[in-house]
């Protein structure tokens, strides 16, 4: 094989559909947008969601809440997922991060009492829970918030 004979396998490429050239073509005439009526005028057609002058479904819903654009995303952290650190460890961003247990796209993070700390970890996050706190308090480690 030569790099001249290279071809597509057969049936993968598809040549576009001409249209309005002529009666022989298939696609002569109306060109296959029917006829007379808005759409088969030029520049014809209808906005999108429009429904023909019936009150659109987008407007027909009713308005719930709202959008705080100046809330802080919040990556939370559970006590247990917190025993895969060694003893000792100082856990912070990069180290949740290199551990897999937050991905980007956040402001804060908060450590929740959920599970048990079976070791001693020098915490230094956002924010912690009060019984998150305690409980790593109480496995000989601290806390310091940053």
């Amino acid at each position: 094989m030569k790099l001249n004979e290279l071809q597509p396998a057969p049936g993968s490429r598809k040549s576009r559909k001409r249209i309005g050239r002529g009666q022989g073509s298939g696609q002569g005439g109306t060109a296959g947008k029917g006829h007379k009526g808005q759409n088969a005028r030029s520049g014809g057609g209808v906005r999108v969601g429009f429904e023909g002058g019936q009150m659109p479904l987008q407007r027909r819903l009713p308005k719930r809440g709202f959008t705080n654009k100046f809330a802080l995303k919040v990556m939370e952290v559970n006590l247990r997922d917190l025993n895969r650190f060694e003893a000792g460890a100082v856990v912070d961003a990069q180290a949740l991060a290199e551990a897999g247990l937050i991905k980007g796209g956040f402001d804060l993070i908060k450590i929740l009492g959920n599970g048990e700390l079976s070791r001693a970890l020098t915490l230094k996050v956002d924010r912690i829970s009060a019984g998150a706190k305690a409980k790593v308090e109480a496995a000989g480690g601290s806390v310091e918030l940053i």
